[in-house]
């Protein structure tokens, strides 16, 4: 305690707001700066080349092992910038929240496509990425992570749904 109270009446009010700014920044420009890591998906059945319009592992055989590969590839890519859990510390958005809207819906038709778009949004960002104005706020990972290292990761934000 002693060191900090010390540094802190050697830099001053001004050194703490430059050091402050300092981290803010490193923060901000750290934002769409994420290096893909491989996701290995070998004990998952290969999808094929077309990208599929559903998740294939919200339910059926695969989806445990699907969330365990997708937890482990949301940690590597996507944590850096929207939170450990998926909870977002306010720099990306919380993808917990990413279809709620659809939940509400009492028609089943409804619910059913407004899950599609929501599948559509994100399968188009995450390969895609995200770009306004010349600054990237979303990487693209198209080429860099699978179609089944994408769904994985879906089937594990599924899972996240409603978390606190």
């Amino acid at each position: 305690m002693f060191f900090v109270s010390s540094f802190l009446s050697k830099i001053g009010a001004r050194g703490l707001l430059a050091l402050a700014l300092a981290c803010g920044a490193s923060v901000a420009l750290a934002h769409g700066d994420v290096t893909p890591q491989p996701v290995d998906t070998h004990t998952l059945p290969k999808l094929g080349d077309k990208w599929l319009e559903d998740n294939p592992y919200s339910s059926g055989p695969q989806h445990d092992e699907a969330l365990r590969i997708g937890t482990s590839g949301y940690n590597q890519n996507c944590a850096r910038c929207h939170g450990l859990e998926a909870i977002s510390g306010g720099i990306a958005p919380d993808l917990r929240k990413l279809d709620d809207e659809c939940i509400g819906y009492a028609d089943e038709a409804k619910k059913k496509a407004c899950f599609k778009e929501m599948n559509d949004y994100f399968i188009s960002t995450v390969r895609h990425g995200r770009t306004r104005d010349g600054r990237v706020y979303m990487p693209p990972f198209e080429g860099m992570l699978s179609q089944e290292a994408l769904w994985s990761i879906k089937t594990y934000l599924e899972s996240r749904r409603g978390a606190e």
